[in-house]
């Protein structure tokens, strides 16, 4: 994203956010990293689709590094996340 052009640094921005709120409303409050891996292999498709309905005339949007990039936002916020170390859980 940052090596991306500057002027469509705003429209990926407003892509990745845009995907950022949609995991926010699909996997809800506390999450694993693992869940999050799993939510991604099942279907990150929708992650293009919402790309293209926000930026329809950017092709650049809509490349799967975008996703990456708010899937990558949003792992920091799992429960077992700690700066790039999964914590181990206590069972």
């Amino acid at each position: 994203m940052a090596a991306a052009p500057p002027q469509d640094q705003t429209a990926l921005l407003r892509v990745e956010e845009a995907i950022v709120a949609e995991l926010r409303r699909q996997l809800g409050g506390a999450f694993t990293v693992d869940e999050l891996v799993e939510h991604y292999e099942q279907d990150s498709s929708w992650c293009m689709e919402l790309a293209l309905r926000l930026e329809p005339e950017l092709p650049q949007a809509w490349d799967a590094r975008v996703a990456d990039a708010a899937y990558g936002r949003y792992v920091r916020g799992a429960v077992d996340f700690a700066g790039g170390r999964r914590l181990e859980q206590k069972r």
